[in-house]
């Protein structure tokens, strides 16, 4: 895959978590406790007085690499408890989502990750400079899906 101004980016990773599709939605719609789970992201924080998962909230994710540490702008576009959650992060034009395909005992989850447009040239700029260039952090982040995922599957399993 080829990150250019004029080139979205796609990206699609599943595993199966032998837990009920609402604990593993739990998991990761939780916001302020993604860092458990996520490589990148340390959590989040709802704004505009958003205070849980719905289409058209608001959040704040941070995020951390290395010695580096930013911020996003978020917003719900898709909250279906055990079905499917999503949001679009403000800055890159990517739209992370997660679905959750189950027969109450065990749930394939999906993550993907698309850009909804152009990556503005900030974004770009801040991945080429700061994160180790684009094709690195493209690849950084699609491993980052596949922790992501596992760390997922450690917990629901752990705590269901």
């Amino acid at each position: 895959m080829t990150d250019t101004p004029n080139s979205p980016a796609t990206d699609e990773v599943s595993i199966i978590v032998n837990a009920p599709a609402s604990r593993c939605y739990d998991l990761v719609s939780d916001i302020t406790q993604m860092g458990r789970i996520s490589p990148e992201c340390t959590g989040g924080r709802w704004i505009g007085g958003a205070t849980a998962p719905e289409v058209g909230a608001r959040f704040i994710g941070t995020n951390k690499r290395g010695f580096v540490r930013w911020f996003t702008f978020n917003k719900v576009v898709a909250a279906e408890p055990a079905k499917q959650f999503a949001f679009q992060t403000r800055d890159t034009k990517m739209v992370w989502s997660y679905r959750f395909d189950g027969d109450g005992e065990s749930t394939t989850v999906t993550e993907s990750r698309s850009a909804v447009g152009p990556r503005p040239a900030l974004p770009r700029f801040f991945a080429r400079f700061l994160l180790g260039g684009g094709e690195e952090h493209e690849q950084e982040l699609r491993e980052g899906m596949r922790a992501t995922l596992e760390r997922l599957k450690a917990v629901a399993e752990s705590d269901s």
